[in-house]
C-alpha cells in the first residue's frame, strides 16, 4: 500500500482511511484475500487502533472486509450468490429507471447525456481505468436524475459496489472500456429518442456484460471466490 499522510482529527481519521482503504481495495491494490493488519494501517496512518477498527467495520458492513476474531483481517473474496443478488435487484431498479428516463427526457438531459458521454470517449482513448469508473457512477445517477428518481441511485450504487472490483478486474485485464461506452451511447441514444423498450434492451445487454468477465475471472483466479456452499 502507498504512504497515505498523516492525520489528526479523530472523526476525519476514520473517514480518511475508510476513503483509502475503500479505494486500494476498488482499485485492486488490494486483492481478494489479501490481510490486512490493524497496526500497520494505524501505523503508516499515525493514529491509534481505534480509528483503524471503525473503518474496518465500515468496510465490512460494505462486504469488502472479513473481519475474524483472533484471525487476521482479510480483504473479502467474492460471493457468487451476493453477486447474483445485487445483480438481481440492480436489474429490476435500473428497468424502471430507463422506463421513466426515457419518458421524462427532455433537451437539458440529452445535453447533459451527451456531455457525459463525450467524457467517457475521451477516458477511453487516454485509456484512463480509474477515471472511467467515475464517471460509470455520473452517468448511472444522471440517467436516475432525469427518471426524476434521484433516491434510486443510492439503491444502485450499493449494489454497484459490490461487483465493481469484478469490474475492474474485467477492465484491466480485458480492456472492455470501448464496449461499455458503446452500451452507453446506445442507452442514451433510447433515452433521448424517447424510446423505452429500446432503453431497457441496452440496458440489460449492458448489465450482462460481466457474465464473461464472471467467468474468465473464475477460471484463471477461482481463489478470487469464495468456496460453494456444501
Amino acid at each position: 500500500m502507498t504512504q497515505p499522510h498523516q492525520i489528526r482529527d479523530r472523526r476525519t481519521s476514520v473517514d480518511e482511511i475508510f476513503d483509502y482503504l475503500y479505494e486500494e481495495i476498488n482499485a485492486l491494490n488490494l486483492l481478494p484475500g489479501d490481510k490486512i493488519s490493524e497496526a500497520d494501517v494505524a501505523a503508516r496512518f499515525g493514529v491509534s487502533r481505534q480509528p483503524v477498527r471503525d473503518a474496518f467495520s465500515r468496510l465490512a458492513n460494505l462486504d469488502l472486509l472479513l473481519i475474524r476474531p483472533q484471525r487476521a483481517t482479510e480483504v473479502k473474496r467474492f460471493s457468487m450468490r451476493e453477486v447474483v443478488k445485487s445483480r438481481f435487484v440492480r436489474l429490476s431498479v435500473e428497468t424502471e429507471v430507463l422506463r421513466r428516463a426515457a419518458l421524462h427526457c427532455d433537451d437539458k438531459g440529452a445535453d447533459l447525456l451527451d456531455d457525459a458521454l463525450a467524457e467517457q470517449e475521451g477516458a477511453v482513448e487516454r485509456r484512463k481505468f480509474d477515471r472511467f469508473g467515475k464517471l460509470d457512477y455520473d452517468f448511472h445517477r444522471l440517467l436516475c436524475e432525469i427518471a426524476q428518481a434521484d433516491f434510486a441511485f443510492d439503491v444502485i450504487m450499493a449494489e454497484k459496489s459490490k461487483v465493481d472490483r469484478l469490474c475492474m478486474l474485467g477492465l484491466s485485464k480485458e480492456d472492455r472500456m470501448p464496449e461499455l461506452v458503446a452500451d452507453h451511447r446506445e442507452i442514451a441514444d433510447a433515452v433521448i429518442a424517447h424510446d423505452p423498450d429500446r432503453a431497457i434492451l441496452a440496458g440489460r445487454r449492458h448489465l450482462s456484460r460481466l457474465d464473461e468477465t464472471i467467468e474468465r475471472i473464475t477460471a484463471s483466479n477461482a481463489n478470487y471466490f469464495e468456496p460453494p456452499e456444501a
